[in-house]
C-alpha cells in the first residue's frame, strides 16, 4: 500500500509480459513510469520489434484507459461486496445467538430413520458461509433396538468428539457453532455431550413450523430465536438445515438399496446374511456379483469356497442334459 502507482505498474508489466514472445505494439498506461525507457527497451528486445509504452492524455486511447480502470474497480467491488455480505451475515447470526465472534465454521447434525435397520446420521460443515463438502461425514447408528432420535444423536456426537480427542484428522477441526436438527431436547443432549468432553461450543436446535419450514433456533434453556426478522440469516440457516437433511436421507436410501441387494443374494441357497454382506462389501453391486467368476467370488473376504460355488451356480445355471433314448 505504500508503493507508488508507477512502481506497482512497472512490477506488473515485468511480471505479466515476462517470457512472452508475442507482445502488443502499444501498451497504454495511466501514468508515466520512472523506468519507462529501460522497460521499453527490454520489451522491444523480447518481442524482436518496437514496443511502445504510451500514456495517453485524450481521445480514444484515453477512453480505453478509463474503461480498464472502470473494469478493475467493478471487479474489486464485486469480490469485496460478496465477501463483505457473507461476513456481515455471519456477524449478524453471531450477535443473534449471543456469540462473542462470528461463527466461521458451523457443523450441523440430523438423524434419519425409517426403522431399526435404517438409522443414520449426517454431519454437514459450512465454512465462512459456504458448504465445505470435503468435511461432510456420515454415521450409521449402532446397537439400538428401535428408532430413538435422542439416543442416536447422543451416540453420534460422542463418536464425533471422541474421534477428535483421539487425534483423527478427519475430525480434527472443532466448530464455532453446532446446529442440531430438532428442538430443545436435542440441544440438551448436545450440551450434555459437550460438557462430558469438556468442550465449550455453542449449540442450538433448528426448529420447524407445522409446514416443515425453518422457524427459528432454540437453546438448551428453551429460548427460541425467531429468524424471520432477518431474511439473510433465515435463508442461510434454512440452507444448512436442508443440506443436512438431504445428506442424511441420501445415506439412508443408499443403505436401503444395499440391503435390498443383499436380500437378493440371501435368496441363494447356502448364502446367509454374513456372506451376503461380505459379497456386497467386496463387489458393491449384485450385477458385479453375477458377472464374477467362482474364483473371484471365493477371493472375497468372508466368502467360503462352498458359498462361492453356490452363488456362481445360482447365477450361471447349467442347461439340462437331454435324457438318453432307449
Amino acid at each position: 500500500m505504500e508503493e507508488e502507482t508507477g512502481e506497482i505498474l512497472s512490477a506488473l508489466l515485468r511480471q505479466y509480459y515476462a517470457g512472452r514472445s508475442r507482445l502488443p505494439r502499444q501498451i497504454l498506461l495511466p501514468c508515466e513510469l520512472d523506468d519507462q525507457v529501460p522497460l521499453t527497451r527490454m520489451l522491444s528486445e523480447q518481442a524482436g520489434r518496437r514496443v511502445e509504452l504510451i500514456t495517453p492524455q485524450r481521445g480514444a486511447k484515453m477512453d480505453l484507459i478509463k474503461l480498464a480502470n472502470q473494469n478493475a474497480v467493478e471487479e474489486v467491488t464485486r469480490a469485496t461486496t460478496r465477501e463483505e455480505r457473507q461476513n456481515k451475515l455471519l456477524e449478524t447470526l453471531g450477535k443473534m445467538l449471543g456469540l462473542e465472534q462470528a461463527p466461521r465454521r458451523t457443523e450441523s447434525y440430523d438423524i434419519s430413520n425409517t426403522g431399526a435397520d435404517d438409522m443414520v446420521a449426517s454431519m454437514v460443515v459450512f465454512e465462512n458461509g459456504r458448504p465445505l463438502k470435503r468435511d461432510y461425514r456420515r454415521f450409521k447408528i449402532k446397537d439400538l433396538t428401535g428408532p430413538d432420535d435422542y439416543a442416536s444423536m447422543e451416540q453420534v456426537l460422542k463418536r464425533r468428539f471422541q474421534r477428535y480427542l483421539d487425534g483423527d484428522e478427519k475430525f480434527g477441526t472443532l466448530p464455532d457453532l453446532m446446529l442440531i436438527d430438532g428442538g430443545e431436547n436435542h440441544v440438551k443432549i448436545a450440551r450434555r455431550v459437550l460438557d462430558d468432553f469438556g468442550l465449550d461450543i455453542p449449540a442450538f436446535g433448528m426448529v420447524k413450523d407445522d409446514k416443515h419450514r425453518t422457524r427459528g433456533l432454540v437453546s438448551a434453556a428453551g429460548g427460541e430465536i425467531m429468524l424471520a426478522m432477518h431474511r439473510g440469516v433465515f435463508t442461510f440457516v434454512t440452507s444448512i438445515q436442508d443440506e443436512t437433511h438431504r445428506w442424511a436421507n441420501d445415506y439412508r436410501r443408499r443403505m436401503q438399496k444395499s440391503r435390498a441387494y443383499s436380500s437378493t443374494l440371501q435368496s441363494v441357497p447356502g448364502v446367509g446374511p454374513a456372506t451376503s454382506r461380505a459379497l456386497m462389501a467386496h463387489f458393491k453391486t449384485v450385477s458385479a456379483v453375477k458377472e464374477a467368476s467362482e474364483e473371484q467370488l471365493a477371493g472375497a473376504k468372508g466368502v467360503s469356497r462352498a458359498a462361492a460355488r453356490a452363488v456362481y451356480a445360482h447365477f450361471h445355471p447349467q442347461p439340462e442334459q437331454p435324457s438318453a433314448e432307449t
